[in-house]
């Protein structure tokens, strides 16, 4: 490793990562890296970022390519893995957010940088999967933007949605409300109480909704849809075990779905979900996809091209931005992500 590069949202964490990142640097370059870095000022400047790294480095030999870390939350790792995907750079990660589940996912400690930091020169890099996610943009709220297209992204195939490229989860229904959720409530909290909190507001507030759902081009499905989750790992939410036994080298994504639940069986499903324990109560399914395609119905029943009037919130990697109709499709080897040594499901 020559050096690494590190991208920083100082906002993560409620500005807490901006506070703590010199004595992070610090630490960093006392471990002997040679450092790099660059502070995040806006949505998407992370992304825009590690584009521009990927285009500088193309042509470079391998080992004179840095190593490029995210420093902040899922948010931060998406923003970053997506301007590096598809390119020649690997990244590396400085969990420092609320969630912090892909990090999580690649065995990275919780509160431990010192050990995140031995990870960065020690660690082991894997070939990691992502889920290319079309949908319509959600309006803006509360200094978040509306999700334009981005040349990281690529092109949309309808052009009145845009792209986004899943490296950790995709959650629609009650769940994706939680993340819209965090743009305007709870900031006052910190940590997983954050999710329980805004939870049992989103459960409380929620409003029933048939879908239309199509798997891997199957016959499609119609009913209620309250929850879906379609991830890469096993946790998201602050390490609520959505999927259990999934895990980044596990293929193609997993795919949880609740049809109908109601405001009571939610509240009692968060004590399973954070263990794990969800899957076959209540109807709750869980199987292994390659494609999905949602659709919100309209009066009559039949599926729509364009999203109806309740938003069905169809967020990825935590961030509240889309909204059904949604399709998915699964990628292998899309980013080198530097990891532990040993995942956790390997120390099982």
């Amino acid at each position: 490793m020559t050096g690494v590069y590190a991208i920083v949202n100082p906002a993560g964490r409620d500005g807490v990562v901006g506070k703590r990142w010199p004595k992070i640097a610090e630490q960093m370059r006392a471990a002997g890296i040679e450092l790099d870095y660059s502070l995040t000022e806006y949505v998407n400047h992370a992304a825009k970022i590690a584009f521009e790294l990927r285009e500088k480095y193309a042509n470079t030999a391998e080992n004179e390519r840095p190593l490029i870390v995210a420093v902040g939350g899922d948010g931060t790792v998406h923003e970053v893995a997506s301007g590096l995907r598809g390119g020649n750079l690997k990244m590396g990660i400085i969990p420092h957010g609320t969630g912090n589940d892909y990090a999580r996912g690649h065995g990275y400690p919780m509160k431990n940088i010192a050990t995140s930091i031995d990870i960065l020169i020690n660690g082991k890099d894997r070939s990691s999967p992502a889920i290319r996610l079309e949908a319509f943009p959600m309006p803006a709220r509360d200094g978040y933007p509306s999700p334009s297209p981005q040349i990281w992204d690529g092109e949309a195939e309808d052009s009145r949605r845009v792209v986004r490229w899943v490296f950790l989860e995709s959650d629609g229904g009650v769940t994706a409300q939680v993340s819209r959720r965090k743009l305007y409530q709870g900031k006052w909290i910190r940590g997983p109480m954050k999710y329980t909190y805004l939870g049992l507001r989103a459960i409380l507030g929620s409003k029933k909704q048939d879908m239309w759902v199509k798997i891997d081009g199957g016959e499609p499905v119609t009913g209620p849809c309250d929850i879906y989750a379609l991830t890469t790992v096993e946790t998201y939410g602050g390490g609520f075990k959505v999927c259990p036994g999934m895990h980044i080298e596990r293929t193609p994504a997993c795919f949880i779905k609740a049809n109908k639940l109601s405001k009571f069986q939610m509240l009692n499903l968060m004590g399973p979900l954070k263990k794990g324990k969800h899957i076959g109560k209540m109807g709750i399914t869980q199987q292994f996809i390659s494609e999905l395609e949602i659709r919100p119905l309209s009066n009559s029943g039949e599926p729509m091209d364009e999203p109806g009037a309740l938003p069905y919130i169809t967020q990825s990697d935590g961030e509240p931005q889309l909204q059904a109709p949604s399709s998915f499709k699964w990628f292998a080897d899309q980013l080198v992500v530097r990891g532990a040594q040993v995942l956790p499901h390997e120390r099982k």
